[in-house]
């Protein structure tokens, strides 16, 4: 990790609450997984300050893939691009600002991602789910937050990962909880 991005992820660390970032052991296992599939295409479903975004775009810098982030509140985005220049990643970002069920509705048909990283209203979990679906590959990777920690707000979209044959999955006690499942 070079320096600015060291110090931008330090000082952003000092934040994790105010922005509900993810911890740092979730950043490094999903920088870690992008690299080791080779991850082209990247969705992230909750920008706020752009914590785990630098997480994923340092990753997909190496594999010379991209990632699309998308935020509900644009203040939060401002801070997230500006976040991105200093780490020298804004090139292989597309931030987009709305609500996230809107925006994947209007993706283009033959839009597609083999990474998925869900971290935005938890109620919305299973509807994103739903509505990212077609977007992804065969091969695709799907991580979601807060999956211990908001187990009630995201039983929904657990149960349908569970119960659609495509997936495999399993949920990690890293702090907050996460559900990562393959389809393949």
């Amino acid at each position: 990790m070079d320096e600015a991005s060291a110090s931008v992820l330090a000082e952003l660390e000092k934040t994790q609450k105010q922005f509900w970032n993810i911890p740092r052991k979730t950043g490094i296992l999903m920088n870690t997984f992008i690299k080791m599939m080779n991850i082209q295409n990247a969705l992230e479903i909750g920008t706020s300050n752009g914590y785990s975004g630098i997480w994923l775009g340092k990753a997909l810098k190496e594999t010379g893939g991209h990632l699309t982030t998308i935020e509900f509140y644009e203040k939060r985005q401002s801070v997230a691009i500006e976040n991105f220049k200093i780490c020298g990643i804004d090139d292989v970002i597309t931030p987009i600002q709305g609500s996230a069920c809107d925006i994947i509705r209007n993706f283009e048909e033959d839009k597609k991602f083999d990474f998925v990283f869900i971290d935005a209203n938890k109620r919305e979990y299973v509807e994103y789910f739903h509505l990212i679906k077609p977007h992804l590959t065969d091969k695709a990777l799907i991580v979601a937050d807060n999956i211990i920690s908001h187990a009630e707000k995201v039983q929904t979209f657990i149960d349908a990962i569970d119960a659609d044959d495509e997936f495999q999955y399993e949920i990690y006690e890293l702090p907050g909880g996460i559900l990562v499942a393959y389809r393949g």
